[in-house]
């Protein structure tokens, strides 16, 4: 295999067109292969072999900076730069991320799991390299879903005003994990169509022609010569940055040509490729939605899986909401299938919201459709609510507007580690004044709290995890006392006060032993704080369980509001600890962290407690 020669990047200056060529197939042959085992985003890394080959062949990482934007489709880039015979790792426990990782390699440049980011990276590094005099090149990936972002056009107006030489490779594959939606993917689609492309020969021919003479040659095709256009009616020319494009991502031989001549030009230059998501796997291709993330399968006969998960169980109650109230509207930034609204955008088309990957423009669309009386509820992952939190405390919270946060994806995730796990939600949300803050233990009262929180108003964040959850049938619409919080075991002594998935471990834990109780603690804020005096009065000691950080959690809430009430009680507290947690399978990340049946065992334990029957879970 040519791939068993290629210890660094290095090592793909000597390779034949052949060589090169047979390197390509034997990259997606890896990726998919190991990828059926590990899971992962495999129809984005297999979308971007060519590209990837062509950067590492032209460019010398890592003196060269060669950046991925969000980094899932970078795992021919990791192949290539010495991490082959930790490749069967990937996203396990120890092993290898499945995103770039500075920590990793110094071939990756930035650590990254969001998207829209590279861009400002790539800013920085060129400041930094022109203001010591350094000559080193900076090539950014970047796919135009994460064009969406505001981050990376505000990027882009900075680096066209500073003119700092850099090239930005535009992967253009029509997807981030959904479909692509916005102007500007309206305009890459028509660029491939427009009848002023089509009579473009000569126009093209003069433009390469003088960017190089050796470009000129490249434009003995009539089609070829008319993409490769330097165009003032593209939306870049305003940002004066020079455009090329699009041609095609698949022609290994026509990319490094490019790559090679166009890294030496001054100033930006951002070259347009187009490529097909899942290139090289047929059911990747037909399908780019479903394979853009998976778990472990089999390439030969491979099933789809059909499990209910909260995100369905959260889709299927707001359509049936919808079906009643024509007020509600559903917002996503780019994740109408991880959220669970794809059943929703098509019933409601008229009220469904897709902004692109733009977090903070999803928050303040529902502001506005809350200020002109509608009820929106925004879907969205808990990490990836981290990045609209000004827009919840200014846009929403202040005025107190009528939004429902429906958070998903809320706890460690698992193989896509510390960059999306939802573990700081709690802490960052239960600080702004009007938000209330809730967590499930099942489908049924999710839905009691969708429910509730439409007729009660107010900013209201529901949070719950990635996870399996058994199906509720339709119109089953549960009672829920706001506020409260439900006892579902008696103790004489102790009460674990768990919510969401630790309820299940804290039944485990207590199992039969009347000393232990059991609570669910299913409103965060604001806190049962009736109940919770009553606790203390009695001398109960207290247990707080949270798939979160411990830094202002769960268990925070509880201690401040113990102090304010002026009750002393005996209470420990078990989360994460200050540090990110890494990948891993989420129940073993829940046992590293103690906050397992076992963990919760050992705590008891050093109350004198010692629990050994099994108990229900919730």
């Amino acid at each position: 295999m040519i791939l068993d020669r290629i210890r660094e990047p290095s090592d793909l200056k000597g390779l034949s067109e052949a060589e090169l060529s047979e390197l390509v197939k034997e990259l997606r042959s890896e990726i998919l292969r190991v990828t059926a085992k590990t899971g992962g985003h495999l129809a984005s890394s297999l979308g971007a072999v060519e590209l990837i080959v062509a950067l590492h062949r032209v460019f010398d990482s890592p003196r060269d900076r060669i950046l991925f934007d969000v980094g899932h489709q970078a795992y021919a880039h990791k192949l290539l730069t010495g991490r082959r015979d930790r490749f069967e790792t990937l996203r396990q426990e120890g092993g290898i991320s499945g995103f770039t990782k500075v920590s990793e390699s110094p071939h990756d440049a930035i650590t990254v799991g969001h998207a829209s980011t590279s861009l400002a990276n790539a800013l920085g590094m060129a400041l930094a390299r022109d203001a010591r005099g350094e000559d080193y090149k900076i090539a950014v990936v970047i796919g135009d879903g994460a064009l969406t972002g505001g981050m990376a056009l505000a990027a882009l107006n900075k680096i066209g005003e500073l003119g700092k030489d850099m090239l930005i490779v535009l992967n253009d594959n029509e997807m981030s994990i959904s479909p692509n939606v916005g102007a500007l993917n309206r305009y890459f689609r028509s660029l491939q169509v427009q009848s002023w492309l089509q009579g473009a020969e000569e126009r093209g021919r003069r433009v390469l022609e003088r960017i190089s003479p050796r470009l000129y040659d490249l434009a003995d095709r009539a089609k070829e010569a008319a993409k490769l256009v330097l165009h003032q009616e593209n939306p870049f020319y305003a940002w004066r940055i020079r455009y090329v494009g699009p041609v095609d991502g698949h022609d290994l031989k026509g990319l490094i040509y490019l790559l090679d001549h166009l890294k030496a030009l001054k100033g930006p230059t951002l070259l347009h490729i187009v490529t097909k998501k899942g290139y090289g796997y047929k059911l990747a291709e037909e399908d780019p939605v479903h394979w853009h993330g998976v778990g472990p399968f089999d390439p030969s006969a491979p099933r789809k899986g059909k499990s209910y998960s909260w995100s369905r169980a959260f889709g299927d109650a707001l359509v049936e909401l919808a079906e009643e109230d024509p007020r509600i509207y559903a917002i996503t930034p780019a994740m109408r299938e991880g959220s669970g609204l794809t059943e929703y955008a098509s019933r409601f088309p008229e009220r469904y919201v897709d902004v692109g990957i733009a977090e903070d423009v999803a928050v303040t669309t529902g502001a506005g459709l809350a200020l002109a009386g509608m009820r929106p509820v925004v879907a969205i992952y808990s990490t990836f609510l981290q990045r609209a939190v000004d827009q919840v405390i200014h846009d929403v919270a202040i005025e107190n507007l009528n939004v429902i946060f429906a958070i998903d994806r809320a706890g460690v995730v698992g193989a896509d580690g510390p960059t999306h796990h939802g573990v700081f939600d709690i802490s960052i949300l239960r600080a702004v004044p009007n938000l209330k803050i809730l967590a499930p233990k099942d489908a049924a009262e999710l839905r009691a709290m969708l429910k509730a929180a439409l007729a009660i108003g107010g900013p209201v964040a529901i949070r719950y995890p990635r996870a399996k959850t058994h199906p509720v049938a339709p119109g089953t619409w549960p009672e829920i006392a706001w506020g409260t919080w439900e006892i579902l075991k008696e103790g004489s002594e102790i009460y674990i006060l768990a919510f969401g998935k630790t309820l299940e471990y804290a039944l485990a834990a207590a199992g039969q032993d009347p000393r232990v109780g059991v609570v669910n603690a299913r409103f965060l804020k604001p806190l049962d704080e009736a109940l919770l005096a009553r606790f203390a009065r009695e001398g109960r000691k207290l247990l707080t369980v949270e798939d979160h950080q411990l830094a202002g959690g769960f268990g925070s809430a509880v201690l401040e509001a113990l102090e304010r009430l002026g009750l002393p009680a005996t209470v420990r507290r078990l989360g994460y600890p200050d540090a990110f947690t890494e990948q891993g399978p989420i129940e073993r990340l829940h046992q590293k962290a103690g906050i397992d049946a076992e963990g919760i065992r050992r705590a008891l334990a050093e109350w004198g407690v010692f629990p050994n029957a099994v108990g229900k879970t919730a």
